[in-house]
């Protein structure tokens, strides 16, 4: 974790000095090798070790690989010193409290009367750390629990302990969230804090009742994951990223500091945990855990644990009837109050669960929180939740919630029972545009707290910001004259729905807005085109309907870069495709960091083809053609390789890095969140620095048939060496005749609309190809690529 926590601080750009324990003895290879016991490869072994291990972690702790530079590697024994010039220390070695609290002495005594101290800890209570402290070092020391992994998830939670300077922490969260990205709660220094409180009573909430019921690993994550608004990785996948061991640990921690609590006995560790800890299947760092990857006949192959004898068997497909009937439901309170009204065997088992988890979090108010926003933000961004628990309370309905607990003889939460004594029928509401939570104190409505991101689509919807809208889209007034275009289909793709309301918007905003944005706050900006239709159309010959919609893709494209008004893309998670496509055609990009970004087509056997090989061509020759030089064959080599190695950017700095970004026009936010409010601000920036739009582009360099002849000796090797096959070689033929220009010979420079129309050639030839076709329905069936 400590490793972890280093490699995201290196990604927003801080120096890092990462120090662990050094090892008592030499390996003896080292000894073998002649390394001396004082020589810093065995001093720093261990640090080097976790740290290369973080780093070969999938998906990657880093941005880029290269960001690694900027961490320094030592030892607390021999370079604790080092830390006096630090601003921060960090603490995050194991949960025991005697080795914390000794190691935080030693810092105190070293570090600068200005730097912060503070501790990863996952559940130990702070004050107990921070017992024998000077007033000075009590004053500046408080919790900062990072969620694992650092990198990816929103959540930080912060905790004062009574003596800790607040204005001290007040200056330590705004620097959180605008450098570190994070998302942040202030806990109470109470067990587990918030969300490991609640996360770690519905893990073994679950344990439990799957004992009791007879219910397998591959039932209870086929029930605890998206359906019920959970991540995919559910409970025991999660269970396999976190660490078992670090489970077991924090049990045990809860169950002996909860002495107490109403629920303490269902933080008990349960013997299978004890068990698989004793043998290290500690999950993912040990490659082995609730589930085991092994090699198989056709490929690695998964089996899963059974809790009873722990031994491995085949992973066994669930099929609950509810389960298939709500997977399809978009919104997740509508998703999860089907799923535990359904009266078969999962529907019941999620109810006993789900109605466990939203008595026991709001049974911690005021315990834990003094409200409901702080559990339900918690929930939500260290766990990934669709929605919190009183969220979920207010989608089933608290007076239905109620009832249906007192029909089943379970005691109320005291929360549920003030909420409705006091007349309201939610805790959260909406008045006058304001977002409302209920506040179990005043037992009223008060403002909902700010979160980092202060546009809200749902709210501007709600209160007629709407400007034009159809079933995959909507057009909102953001206001200050500047108006958004919002997808809002299944996975954000692309469709006829999405091109008609953004060139309808084109209009409208040339008449009365100022500029415009493309984002919304959906998962992901856009997994691309929707191709459901397309094997229809292949297969009834209907070749013009698939060249307009090709057409009228690439006009949209174009028509962003040339409008007579600014076009900011706001852009985050899958940015794919036709989404990316759209992306490449605006003035600008505000991107959030944690973005997957590229085009992905000729793993669906065809082109890129509404704009995006004509501007990957562009970008990665525009260099070399600012040297005055002539020679674009290694850009055009590039462009080529990116696109047909469908490299996808797994960080925006990874796609600035493939040619896919302009550094010119890309602004990389770390706090992902504020996307739409810095789009915004950059339209209205443009418009003040009197906005031009460029014109369409007519000198782009192709290098014409010596280096289509290059691309295909390449294809010809790659493919004898059996690195592609057949139909690899005829669609990276394909894409190199475009980027070379086709049949000219030697360097021309040629218009964007020749490209175009090379693209659409290229797409149409090759989706009569019979190994495209299954490509495609391949995807759409797996959501994974075929190499056929």
């Amino acid at each position: 974790m400590g490793s972890q926590i280093a490699c995201h601080l290196a990604n927003v750009g801080i120096p890092v000095r990462l120090l662990d324990v050094s090892p008592e003895e030499r390996l003896p290879e080292e000894i073998e090798a002649g390394i001396a016991e004082d020589d810093p490869k065995v001093r720093n072994r261990i640090t080097r070790t976790l740290f290369d291990r973080a780093q070969k972690l999938k998906p990657s702790p880093l941005y880029l690989k290269e960001m690694a530079s900027r961490i320094t590697l030592g030892n607390v024994q021999d370079h604790l010193d080092d830390l006096a010039d630090a601003d921060w220390v960090v603490e995050a070695v194991v949960e025991r409290l005697d080795v914390k609290r000794d190691l935080h002495r030693r810092i105190e005594s070293i570090v600068s009367p200005d730097a912060i101290i503070t501790t990863n800890t996952s559940g130990i209570p702070l004050h107990t750390i921070a017992e024998g402290s000077r007033d000075l070092d009590r004053r500046r020391f408080f919790g900062t629990h990072f969620f694992n992994p650092p990198r990816y998830l929103r959540l930080l939670e912060l905790i004062p302990t009574a003596d800790t300077d607040l204005s001290l922490l007040e200056e330590y969260r705004v620097f959180a969230e605008s450098v570190l990205g994070k998302s942040t709660v202030t806990c109470k220094d109470t067990p587990g804090f918030v969300a490991n409180r609640i996360g770690c009573f519905a893990f073994q909430d679950l344990f439990w009742l799957m004992a009791q019921e007879g219910f397998t690993i591959d039932e209870v994550d086929a029930i605890t994951g998206p359906v019920l608004g959970r991540p995919r990785t559910a409970t025991f996948r999660l269970g396999v990223l976190v660490g078992i061991d670090l489970l077991a640990r924090i049990g045990e921690n809860l169950f002996d500091a909860l002495k107490d609590d109403p629920a303490r006995e269902r933080m008990k560790t349960p013997d299978f945990i004890r068990k698989m800890v004793e043998r290290g299947w500690h999950g993912r760092k040990t490659g082995q855990g609730f589930y085991w990857r092994v090699p198989g006949e056709k490929g690695p192959e998964i089996l899963t644990l059974d809790l009873n004898t722990l031994e491995y068997r085949p992973r066994q497909k669930p099929a609950f009837p509810s389960v298939q009937a709500v997977s399809g439901i978009p919104d997740p309170g509508e998703r999860i109050r089907a799923l535990v009204e359904s009266d078969d065997r999962a529907g019941r088992f999620a109810w006993r669960h789900l109605g466990n988890v939203l008595c026991y979090a709001a049974d911690r108010i005021p315990d834990i929180a003094d409200d409901v926003v702080t559990i339900d933000r918690a929930m939500r961004w260290g766990y990934n939740w669709e929605l919190g628990p009183l969220e979920i309370c207010d989608a089933l309905g608290p007076a239905k919630l109620a009832q249906r607990l007192e029909k089943d003889g379970r005691p109320v939460p005291r929360l549920l029972e003030k909420l409705l004594a006091s007349g309201h029928d939610s805790f959260y509401s909406r008045s006058n545009s304001q977002r409302q939570y209920f506040d179990l104190g005043k037992r009223a409505a008060r403002p909902l707290p700010p979160e980092p991101a202060s546009i809200c689509l749902e709210l501007l919807r709600q209160t007629g910001k709407v400007v034009r809208s159809n079933p995959g889209t909507s057009l909102i007034d953001l206001g200050d004259g500047v108006a958004c275009v919002e997808f809002h289909s299944k996975m954000n793709t692309l469709g006829n729905d999405q091109l008609n309301l953004i060139r309808e918007s084109l209009d409208v905003v040339r008449k009365n807005f100022e500029g415009m944005v493309i984002g919304n706050q959906g998962e992901h900006f856009s997994v691309g085109a929707n191709l459901s239709l397309l094997p229809a159309h292949i297969q009834n010959e209907d070749w013009d309907e698939v060249e307009w919609i090709l057409r009228t893709f690439q006009e949209i494209t174009c028509a962003l870069r040339t409008f007579e008004k600014p076009v900011v893309v706001a852009c985050h998670g899958y940015t794919l495709g036709g989404g990316c496509e759209i992306a490449l055609g605006a003035d600008r990009i505000m991107v959030a960091a944690e973005t997957y970004m590229g085009l992905p087509e000729v793993g669906l056997g065809v082109v890129p083809a509404a704009g995006g090989t004509k501007e990957m061509l562009i970008r990665c020759t525009e260099p070399i053609d600012s040297k005055e030089v002539t020679d674009y064959f290694p850009g055009l080599a590039r462009a080529f390789e990116t696109i047909g190695m469908a490299k996808i950017g797994t960080s925006a700095h990874e796609a600035l890095r493939n040619g896919v970004l302009r550094a010119s026009e890309t602004t990389i936010l770390v706090q992902g969140e504020h996307r739409l409010e810095a789009a915004k601000a950059k339209v209205l920036e443009m418009v003040r620095q009197g906005y031009v739009a460029p014109p369409p582009q007519t000198d782009i360099a192709v290098v014409g048939s010596s280096g289509l002849a290059a691309l295909k000796t390449q294809l010809h090797r790659m493919r004898e060496g059996g690195y592609i096959s057949d139909h690899d070689h005829l669609i990276g033929s394909k894409l190199a005749f475009i980027l070379t220009g086709g049949d000219l010979s030697g360097l021309h420079k040629v218009s964007q609309q020749y490209l175009l129309d090379l693209e659409r050639e290229a797409f149409l030839s090759l989706c009569g190809e019979a190994k495209t076709v299954l490509r495609i329905q391949h995807m759409l069936k797996t959501g994974k690529p075929l190499r056929n």
